[in-house]
């Protein structure tokens, strides 16, 4: 299993994922939009205070059903502009995924106007919860959570 299906197995089946970064760890919903977590912070959303300072950020992917620990991955930090070629499948992801949103018909104009978007892409540094490997073989097992 390669680190990209890894990672996007683990956050497709989580509601949450931690971010971390410049000594903090936030907590953040998001949805897998390609080969990214996909995040929308800023304004009256979530926030991710300094995410467009980062480069480089850490994923943990947790276990929905318990919570554990299942790995960590290292991520590049994109920020979107309403310009960019994901910002249209992004955000019409993000907005179908959002919980209790009020004004939906004008969310993704109102998050391009005070919000930041951003795509987390791994960069395929994995770090399983025992320390050891940034090497997945192939032959490891499917990881059901």
């Amino acid at each position: 299993m390669s680190h990209t299906v890894l990672v996007a197995d683990l956050a497709k089946k989580s509601g949450l994922v931690w971010v971390s970064y410049a000594g903090s760890s936030h907590a953040v919903w998001h949805e897998w939009v390609g080969d990214a977590v996909c995040v929308v912070s800023g304004g009256a959303e979530q926030p991710l205070p300094g995410i467009t300072e980062q480069q480089i950020v850490v994923l943990s992917l947790r276990s929905k059903s318990n919570r554990a620990l299942v790995a960590r991955a290292e991520a590049r930090v994109e920020v979107l502009g309403a310009e960019s070629e994901h910002w249209g499948p992004v955000t019409s992801a993000l907005k179908s995924g959002r919980l209790n949103l009020v004004d939906s018909d004008h969310a993704i104009e109102r998050w391009a106007r005070e919000s930041v978007v951003v795509r987390l892409v791994p960069t395929g540094e994995v770090t399983l919860p025992d320390g050891i490997s940034t090497s997945i073989p192939r032959t490891a097992p499917h990881l059901s959570i």
